[in-house]
């Protein structure tokens, strides 16, 4: 998803030089497997630097997905809007997600898996970002009695296909198996 990740040209101070390092480190290689010391040397600051900014790795963890929840609601909304705004725009809207070469799935899930309960920051910030994202999806739904049940039935849904597209080799069956739910589920309140 080329519109989450802005390039390294684009960040000028140093530490959204390492925020932008740790971004890219953390999501495709994971957290515990990204040390401090290789952020410091790919974004080309001293370690004092480093920790002027950033004065720990959970503080790093923190702004990470801080900035991940921000560009990523925000794509995530931009397009919904570009597929034409309704319930239908979810599948299309994942499926450029899905299909781009840097997709490995989720930071928050990825994030939550990784750290447990040893960050419980970690929780708080996936739920909050989960809450905005089944918020988003209930815009989408006509106004109903369900439809904030629909919206958390549906942000589960999307979970799972994230879940899905992360494992499979292609993102087709995550994306088929969300429409059919999708459908099922609006049918069923009509």
């Amino acid at each position: 998803m080329q519109t989450i990740t802005p390039s390294i040209s684009q960040m000028r101070s140093a530490r959204d030089r390492i925020l932008l390092i740790a971004y890219d480190l953390f999501y495709r290689e994971g957290i515990r497997a990204t040390g401090i010391d290789r952020v410091i040397a790919e974004s080309g600051v001293a370690k004092v630097t480093f920790y002027r900014h950033f004065p720990s790795k959970n503080v790093l963890i923190h702004e990470f997905l801080e900035y991940r929840h921000q560009r990523w609601m925000a794509w995530f909304v931009d397009a919904l809007q570009r597929h034409g705004g309704g319930v239908k725009a979810l599948s299309p809207a994942l499926a450029e997600w899905f299909t781009d070469q840097g997709f490995r799935g989720c930071a928050f899930i990825n994030s939550v898996g990784e750290l447990g309960t040893s960050l419980p920051e970690v929780l708080e910030i996936t739920r909050r970002h989960k809450n905005e994202m089944t918020d988003v999806i209930a815009n989408l739904l006509p106004t109903s009695r369900h439809r904030k049940q629909d919206a958390q039935a549906l942000a589960l849904a999307v979970d799972g296909a994230i879940i899905r597209a992360q494992y499979d080799q292609t993102p087709d069956a995550a994306l088929t198996a969300l429409e059919v739910i999708q459908k099922s589920l609006l049918n069923i309140k009509k």
